[in-house]
């Protein structure tokens, strides 16, 4: 397994773009807290609302729940601004349609860094990854240069959006194939506390007690790659360069 390096920090603005309310809060979220504890911007913009995600609630009864949850996790860890796309959950498509949604959004924060989940069919061998976050990583990856080009929907400059070259990195979370990590050995708690606000969605996931769950699952894997970076508790990312 290859050593991971320490992630940039010379940015002061990031995005984080996920298909679901809480894909960033299984382990992203404590970096974020780190970061936002060191006065950078980070904002989330979720392209679904998750109303697909708990089974004993129908969507449209699911994705107000959803909705706040979110805004509280991302509270938590020093984030104000939080978007939602409401694309389907579900059904996400990677494409022409999302690639300009997410472009315009980049235009809109005009981020450095870009945050999403694993765009991979896998997070681990065993353990498939699901169709939305495939595509939702992808389309990042994508919209990230189109943000920046002038002739690739020329509308968005129309409506006042000028094109935004500066993206330097995108940051896969939970990536197979991670490169970098952050430590997070002073902001794993806080890591924690944001996924706790997803009680209605965690309730209907396990029948654990979603403190024993949430503690259990983030801590083991934070000390996994605490321990390939040589800290206590880190959160790694799979770093792409732009």
């Amino acid at each position: 397994m290859s050593e991971l390096l320490a992630m940039p920090e010379d940015w002061t603005r990031a995005l984080a773009i996920v298909a679901h309310p809480d894909d960033m809060e299984y382990g992203a979220a404590a970096a974020v807290a780190r970061w936002t504890g060191g006065g950078r911007e980070v904002s989330y913009l979720m392209v679904s609302r998750g109303e697909a995600g708990i089974d004993t609630m129908a969507p449209e009864e699911c994705a107000p729940v959803r909705d706040a949850e979110q805004r509280a996790s991302a509270a938590v860890v020093g984030v104000s601004s939080v978007e939602f796309l409401d694309h389907r959950d579900g059904v996400i498509e990677a494409g022409v349609a999302l690639r300009r949604d997410l472009a315009a959004a980049i235009r809109r924060h005009r981020p450095e860094l870009i945050i999403t989940l694993n765009r991979r069919e896998y997070f681990v061998p065993g353990h498939w990854n699901s169709a939305d976050h495939r595509a939702v990583g992808e389309s990042v990856l994508d919209a990230a240069t189109d943000a920046g080009n002038r002739w690739i929907f020329p509308e968005l400059a129309e409506d006042g959006l000028e094109p935004w070259g500066g993206v330097r990195w995108v940051a896969l979370a939970a990536s197979p194939e991670s490169t970098h990590a952050v430590d997070v050995t002073d902001t794993l708690e806080a890591g924690i506390a944001s996924l706790l606000e997803h009680r209605a969605y965690i309730s209907a996931l396990t029948d654990e007690d979603p403190e024993v769950y949430v503690r259990r699952f983030l801590t083991d894997f934070a000390a996994a790659s605490g321990e390939r970076f040589g800290v206590r508790y880190a959160t790694t990312f799979e770093l792409v360069n732009f």
